[in-house]
């Protein structure tokens, strides 16, 4: 990855947190932290108030701090604020904190001194990952929980190492490398930004992404397998108005079901069906929105204080992330749009009059169950993913003397639209699954190559029902199916 003042990508970013890219950082970019440090310096020495540098921070604002304790303070600082509690995030988590906050640093804003700058790299390229604890931002900035980066950064926490949670002193002595001694400014710099809130979401919005990937690809089954009406794809059709995604997202099914057949066995459809490229195409839409949020945050300069280019620093707010928040709860509640329609389509494909195939794809004259005990399973999940949907809302009570008295809550709105996802991957695993099962029924010569293609890469891991059988573990098995084929076109 090219740290050259150029933009980066979620795709990029995501996968940097993933695993350890290599950093190239260009000289004009090295000279930016360096002269923003030097800034920094000159400012300390003054006798100027600056936020955080020589004053104390919230309802402490008025102490001033000597010039001769500055470099101590910042320390001091992190230490106070290290207070986040819960279980470890993920170990990509604290990975991202380390390169969103290299990433922004990088442009020269921050004042980090070029001493830590260095330290983040190294630290980052060793394939090393700060634990950060479950609770404790509220997305005004993420100082509580980005101080435990920090504290893990001068080797007085705990860092992930290869999987494994150790102290930050034995992590560094692994790798070949010491804590990081702080300068001025280096304290705040560490803590006092939206990284935790970047890389919560950033992981969020790349499953999202997936997950729509695999829920497309369960609908593209159902159509076969109910063989649904497919003009309700024509670009004639989908022309007539403008809504969000919805005529791209109709280019997209009308492609991936060539090959089924033309003449329609229905003239209408259940809307589960019939407002399929509506459904996908606002979430999709709603996806995009919150990429470009998150690309415009992830590329910004979340800091407070900023050095300025007037050679100032600047209170700001710019950690404050609202935009980004109310996009991942947007992106939530598209999400059960497209989940209520999975499970309405699971129902349709074992209603014989709706279907034409026996009822609930079991075997007619018979006292099997079929798919219909799956009937819970799907209003189970869809019960969760609801309560996911509900709002994070921006309320949070006024911290520090009220001087912290509003918030933006991203990070819970990001968590909770990861634990979303979960059972939104099992219930498109499962309509999957349903679908292959009504796709045998009607007879695969009726359906187009892309049905067939995940078909055949479903019956590799799950068998037709022919009896009554456990099929929770099919569903396991379906789900990895679709996250390793349901963005693939064949």
């Amino acid at each position: 990855m090219r740290l050259d003042g150029s933009a980066v990508s979620l795709t990029d970013f995501a996968a940097g947190m993933r695993a350890p890219a290599t950093l190239d950082v260009t000289a004009e970019m090295r000279a930016n932290v360096e002269r923003a440090h030097a800034i920094v310096l000159s400012l300390a020495s003054g006798e100027a108030p600056i936020y955080g540098l020589n004053t104390a921070l919230g309802g402490k604002l008025s102490h001033r701090i000597p010039p001769d304790e500055i470099a101590t303070y910042q320390a001091q600082i992190i230490r106070g604020r290290a207070v986040a509690c819960g279980r470890p995030l993920a170990e990509e988590i604290g990975r991202g904190v380390i390169l969103s906050r290299l990433l922004s640093a990088a442009h020269g804003f921050s004042g980090l001194s070029p001493t830590a700058f260095d330290h983040l790299v190294a630290v980052y390229h060793a394939g090393l990952s700060p634990v950060v604890p479950e609770y404790g931002s509220i997305g005004a900035s993420d100082l509580v929980q980005n101080a435990h980066v920090a504290m893990a950064l001068s080797g007085e926490a705990d860092i992930w190492h290869e999987g494994e949670i150790k102290s930050g002193p034995n992590a560094f002595a692994a790798c070949g490398l010491t804590a990081v001694a702080l300068r001025p400014k280096d304290g705040l710099a560490l803590i006092n930004h939206s990284g935790t809130s970047i890389a919560l979401a950033a992981r969020a919005l790349a499953d999202a992404s997936r997950a729509l990937d695999m829920m497309r690809a369960a609908a593209v089954l159902s159509y076969d397998g109910y063989a649904a009406n497919r003009q309700i794809f024509d670009d004639d059709v989908n022309a007539l108005r403008v809504s969000p995604g919805q005529r791209e997202a109709a280019a997209w099914f009308r492609d991936a079901l060539e090959g089924t057949q033309s003449a329609p066995r229905r003239i209408q459809e259940a809307l589960s069906f019939r407002t399929v490229a509506v459904v996908f195409g606002a979430a999709d839409d709603a996806l995009r929105r919150a990429i470009a949020v998150f690309e415009d945050e992830l590329n910004g300069c979340a800091d407070s204080p900023v050095v300025t280019d007037a050679e100032t620093m600047v209170s700001t707010a710019n950690y404050m992330t609202p935009g980004l928040g109310l996009a991942l709860e947007n992106l939530s509640l598209a999400l059960v749009g497209v989940a209520h329609a999975s499970a309405q389509r699971q129902q349709k494909l074992m209603h014989p009059d709706f279907s034409a195939l026996p009822k609930y794809l079991a075997a007619p004259e018979s006292a099997a169950a079929g798919f219909v005990p799956s009937q819970k399973t799907a209003a189970s999940l869809l019960a969760e993913i609801k309560l996911g949907a509900a709002p994070a809302l921006p309320d949070a009570p006024g911290v520090s003397d009220a001087v912290e008295d509003v918030a933006s809550t991203t990070p819970q709105s990001a968590r909770k639209l990861a634990v979303q996802l979960a059972p939104f991957e099992l219930l498109a695993a499962l309509e999957a699954l349903v679908a292959a099962q009504a796709m045998d029924l009607r007879g695969l010569d009726m359906c187009g190559g892309r049905g067939k293609f995940l078909h055949g890469e479903i019956r590799k891991v799950a068998a037709f029902v022919e009896q009554d059988r456990m099929l929770g573990p099919d569903i396991e098995a379906v789900r990895r199916v679709l996250r390793m084929h349901g963005s693939v076109h064949h």
